[in-house]
This record gives structure tokens, sequence and C-alpha cells, in this order.
């Protein structure tokens, strides 16, 4: 089989969180252009990404859900969601997270567990729930999960943030290990200063993003097209014996 064949998601389902804007968005585009159908997750509906995904002529179920604040039986219900619509699922893409930014000395208790409770313990029991699946259809399956340039760095007045993302890397490598005897790929993504939502208020702030921009190689902010090449690749076939890996898409960011 020619090698650019081995990048086909065709006949595969891809669950992605955050469906809605920005990475989410860009990912389960990516994905539904490789050919798979997409089951879209966010704490509001995804229009606009069920639009274009079905432009595409592919198959899109959004399903609404708060991912801060649910537990495991609601992420199971989302699994039993997708395989009554589509029969299974292959692809779990954890990209639903959120940021707060202040000062270490006054952060709040709240700020810490919102942001701790979707971008690591939502990420982690999410791919739990699913790999449970894939060990029940006996198919293998792959697990992305988007963690953070703060996966790597300390940051400056985030520190749930870089606490979770620094987790995302750490638990993608725990479950790679404990998963991969079951044909489980379990990757992540590190993405770079992302034009997004979770990046308007720095972007704002001329003095700060014109910092940011300056160091970074590529000269530019990246886009979730950049993003979603990375989600294909690990997504496909190409990406069988990798495991356990964080992928910086960050323009050159961590080799300044």
């Amino acid at each position: 089989m020619s090698i650019l064949n081995l990048f086909s998601l065709e006949n595969k389902v891809a669950i992605v969180t955050g469906a809605s804007t920005g990475l989410g968005q860009g990912m389960a585009i990516g994905l539904a252009e490789a050919g798979a159908d997409i089951v879209g997750v966010d704490y509001v509906e995804s229009d606009e990404t069920k639009a274009l995904i079905e432009k595409l002529g592919k198959n899109y179920l959004s399903v609404k859900a708060d991912l801060i604040k649910i537990n495991p039986a609601g992420l199971q219900d989302i699994v039993d969601q997708t395989v009554k619509r589509f029969g299974k699922v292959d692809i779990l893409v954890n990209n639903a997270g959120i940021i707060r930014r202040e000062d270490s000395l006054n952060f709040s208790e709240k700020d810490w567990d919102e942001v701790m409770n979707i971008n690591v313990k939502t990420v982690f029991f999410f791919s739990q729930v699913v790999a449970k699946q894939f060990v029940k259809q006996n198919t293998g399956g792959k697990i992305i999960s988007i963690a953070s340039m703060l996966s790597y760095q300390g940051g400056i007045r985030v520190p749930s943030y870089t606490a979770s993302k620094s987790g995302v890397k750490g638990i993608t490598m725990t479950m790679a290990n404990e998963w991969a005897k079951y044909n489980i790929n379990v990757n992540a993504i590190a993405p770079g200063y992302m034009a997004t939502n979770n990046t308007a208020a720095l972007r704002d702030d001329e003095k700060r993003a014109g910092e940011i921009l300056e160091r970074i190689p590529a000269g530019r902010w990246g886009t979730p097209r950049d993003v979603a090449g990375a989600a294909v690749f690990l997504a496909s076939d190409n990406a069988n014996y990798i495991n356990g890996y964080t992928l910086a898409v960050d323009g050159g960011w961590l080799g300044r």
C-alpha cells in the first residue's frame, strides 16, 4: 500500500472535544478531509463545524456536554452515543481546555480546580473510557491529547494551566506504556502560540504579543490548520509505531 494511502482515515470515527471553534474545529475538519466521520463534543452547539464537515460529505454528530463538570459516567454516555450512531470509535482527540491568568500569589482554588478538571482529569478519564471501548472492539485505536509549550516550560501567571499541561504530557506516556499492548497509540500535540480564543488576551497586549512573535522562528502565530496536519498524521496508520510522544507544533519556539 502506498504511504500516502496510509494517511487515509476513510471509514474511521473520531471524537473531538472542544470542536466548535479554534484548534478543535481545525482538527475536526482535517480529520474529516482525511475521511473520518466526526463526533464533536463541546459545551455549546457546534453548528458551524457540523456544516463545514457535512459539506465535505462526512457525517457529524454534535454532543453538548460541559467537560468541566462531567464524570466518567457522562463520558461513557458520549461513547455510547457514538457507538449507537456509527457502530464504533477509532480516534479520540482530547482538545477541550481552558486557561486562567492570575499572579500565583493571588491564584484562587476555583481557578485551579476548573482548569485541572477539564485539562487533565477529563483527558485521563475520557481516554480511559475510550480505551475500554477499543479493547471491547478488539480494534486498537488512536488517542491524541492537546498539550502545550507549557508542558515543557513554566510560563507566567498560569500556574494551573502549566500544571495541567505538564500532566497531559506525563499521562500520555503512562497510558502509552500500559495500552500499547492493546494496539492503542497514545500521543499528544504541543501547539505553540496559536491565534485562538485562549491567546486573545496575549494578542491584545501589544508589548507581550510583540515579544512572543519576535521569539518564534517561523515569524507568525500558528493556526488551527497547522495543528490539523499533525492530528491527521498521529491518527493514521503512518503513526502506528509512535507511542507516548508529545509532538511540538510551535514554529520553532522550543528550539530558540
